[in-house]
């Protein structure tokens, strides 16, 4: 099953096509995707970047259990998840992931239900870099 789910944490440039290219599409009809990129304003105040610290070590296990678990709960072939730690600027992709599966509802459902459990789930910490001084945020959101 391993080699169905590809994670990738990137320190300086997240390319959601090359991490597309690592998508296994045998036997799929369908890929939906997902881009999480950084807003340049949050509530009408302009934001310079964002500042993602993770528990690196834990990261790519916690990224890598989600992926396998969308596997058996909805019967999708391959999933591809990425996620950016360090400094990101207005629209930077924080995270990529690209699911692919033989039917596009499984696929879709998939796809949203990764994005929240990583939210949820993944060991990191934003902090918001903006024009009123920083923020630090819980969750991912």
């Amino acid at each position: 099953m391993g080699e169905r789910v590809t994670v990738q944490v990137e320190h300086e440039n997240l390319d959601p096509n090359l991490l597309l290219e690592k998508l296994m599409v045998s036997n799929s009809g369908a890929i939906v995707s997902f881009t999480g990129l950084t807003r340049g304003d949050e509530d009408g105040i302009k934001v310079y970047s964002l500042d993602f610290d993770a528990w690196e070590e834990q990261l790519p296990n916690v990224l890598r259990d989600l992926g396998k678990k969308s596997l058996i709960q909805f019967g999708v072939e391959s999933v591809a998840i990425a996620h950016r730690v360090g400094n990101v600027g207005p629209e930077e992709p924080i995270v990529a992931i690209h699911v692919a599966s033989r039917h596009r509802k499984e696929a879709f459902q998939a796809c949203s239900w990764l994005i929240d459990s990583l939210k949820s789930q993944a060991p990191l910490w934003k902090k918001e870099n903006r024009e009123d001084g920083t923020h630090w945020k819980e969750g991912l959101g």
